[in-house]
């Protein structure tokens, strides 16, 4: 997520960082720099001229002048206007008093809004906020269909009507079957348009009228920057829209959309979609997303999703066999791998890590896909060989690489790397001790 803002714009607040004293003239050139990046970034030209005047208006100062280190404080300086620029605090979905709260979700085709209802179905759900689905998309083909899919998926409750046209007619009896579902919270899925238009604008506006909703969140794709903005400017204007999921975060988003939108609309960024699977969305947090753009890591955020993902029983006896004298064998590996898959992808999970950068990503060559063939290989032995690795000969090692689909070099790199794991693991805790995650190794 923003891999190349964060880097450049780390690169430069560190050679600014780095200097013992701070002149008005290098605070400006510092600060020029900073506007190619984010203008680079696809962030508005007008919120990019309004941020950096703020900036150099706190940054050029007696205060700042004569601090220890100035360069320091401009570094704070900026994650401060970063924050005010994403929308200073976080605002969750505003429930209603009486249930249930009324979500219209809005937004073009292509947006990934059907699949976007189904993340915030199943995370509503783990937040025993017991969330119901209504599909009012009557124009796109399998909409109806895909939304049944993902409803399934999560776990959750869902209104159809197939063939039915009246879109108002199908929200209003589709609230009063979440009524009688128990459901808390109600997530409707309107049509969208390749591009917007005054007959979706007036069918959404009639549907706002007749249910009133208590939110009503833009799914934008987070790929598309500045259109991403005009995109929500526009959706704003005629139907006062309270909050954005941007999608597709996870992919090379140059982080202008993040970056402009709430300045344009003032409507808040209230989740992100980092991933494919339906448990990849997480809540927009400003504070810990500046953190993350100037590389100062999200640890929060890391340890809320190491709480939610893994099994806490499953984890401590990992632990506990891994420090053991006879420490881990192979099932136990495979179930920590599993473990960390549940977090989702590596590289978001590594990012999230200070000081971790996209150029240090690469170069430790984080590749899902090895995590996949590491699985394949360890599902290729038999019980008995993975729980005694030394029994792999070479022709063990021969079947086990024709059964995983991988070569026998691969198998014998792992169990090399899985026996120095072993060895690093039992080390843990005495003087002078590294950490078990050797360069190259899968995870």
């Amino acid at each position: 997520m923003f891999d190349e803002l964060s880097s450049k714009l780390s690169d430069t607040l560190r050679r600014l960082a780095g200097r013992g004293v701070l002149t008005e003239d290098a605070v400006k050139e510092g600060l020029r720099e900073v506007r190619r990046v984010l203008l680079e970034a696809d962030v508005s030209f007008d919120l990019t001229r309004e941020f950096l005047e703020r900036v150099q208006a706190r940054a050029i100062g007696t205060e700042a002048l004569k601090a220890v280190r100035p360069g320091q404080q401009v570094v704070k300086i900026v994650y401060d206007e970063l924050v005010a620029l994403l929308g200073e605090k976080q605002a969750p979905i505003a429930f209603a008093s009486v249930p249930p709260t009324i979500v219209l979700l809005v937004g073009l085709q292509g947006s990934g809004k059907t699949t976007t209802a189904g993340k915030l179905a199943k995370r509503l759900k783990l937040e025993q906020k017991a969330p119901f689905l209504v599909a009012a998309d009557v124009y796109r083909p399998a909409a109806v269909d895909q939304l049944k899919t993902v409803a399934e998926q999560a776990g959750v409750g869902v209104h159809a009507e197939p063939g039915e046209t009246g879109v108002v007619g199908i929200v209003q009896r589709g609230i009063v079957a979440a009524g009688k579902a128990r459901a808390r919270t109600v997530l409707v899925d309107t049509a969208g348009r390749l591009q917007i238009d005054d007959d979706m604008m007036a069918e959404l506006a009639r549907l706002k009228a007749a249910v009133r909703p208590h939110e009503i969140l833009l799914v934008a794709d987070g790929m598309t920057g500045q259109d991403a903005v005009r995109i929500a400017g526009g959706f704003h204007e005629a139907l006062g829209i309270t909050g954005v999921i941007l999608t597709k975060m996870d992919g090379d988003a140059r982080g202008g959309a993040a970056l402009s939108i709430y300045g344009v609309t003032k409507a808040p960024i209230k989740y992100v979609g980092v991933g494919e699977k339906l448990d990849a969305l997480e809540p927009f947090i400003p504070e810990r997303m500046a953190g993350r753009i100037l590389q100062q890591g999200d640890v929060l955020t890391l340890v809320e999703k190491a709480q939610s993902s893994m099994d806490e029983e499953e984890s401590g006896r990992l632990a506990k066999k891994a420090l053991s004298k006879r420490g881990m064998d192979l099932e136990d590996f495979l179930s920590a791998m599993r473990q960390m898959q549940k977090m989702g992808p590596l590289k978001n999970v590594l990012g999230m890590l200070p000081g971790v950068n996209a150029k240090m990503l690469q170069q430790a060559n984080v590749n899902e896909d090895r995590l996949k063939h590491v699985e394949a290989i360890v599902l290729s032995m038999t019980p008995r060989e993975r729980q005694n690795p030394d029994l792999l000969n070479g022709s063990r090692r021969s079947r086990i690489a024709r059964g995983s689909g991988r070569s026998v070099q691969e198998v014998n790199q792992l169990m090399a790397q899985f026996k120095q794991m072993k060895k690093q693991m039992k080390s843990v805790g005495k003087p002078g001790a590294r950490m078990p995650f050797g360069r190259g190794f899968p995870g």
